[in-house]
């Protein structure tokens, strides 16, 4: 670095972005789901990571709810 950059008065700020930023996750998915987005991923040139998190991103935004009341068949 050269030494006319002086930073020391420089202030600091959050990152705007911070909130953006992706956490990375361990999930455990079916095979067949993920063959599923992998040749979505293959047909859209879009990574399969990527259109999971679309899609899981979308669902947020509309409020979606899985229904898992499960029948029993008594």
């Amino acid at each position: 670095m050269k030494s006319e950059y002086d930073l020391s008065k420089m202030k600091s700020r959050k990152n705007p972005y911070a909130s953006q930023l992706k956490k990375p996750v361990t999930m455990r998915l079916s095979e067949d789901v993920i063959d599923y987005f992998k040749a979505m991923a293959k047909e859209s040139d879009i990574p399969y990571q990527t259109l999971i998190n679309l899609y899981l991103r979308d669902c947020l935004k509309k409020h979606r709810k899985l229904d898992v009341s499960w029948h029993s068949s008594l």
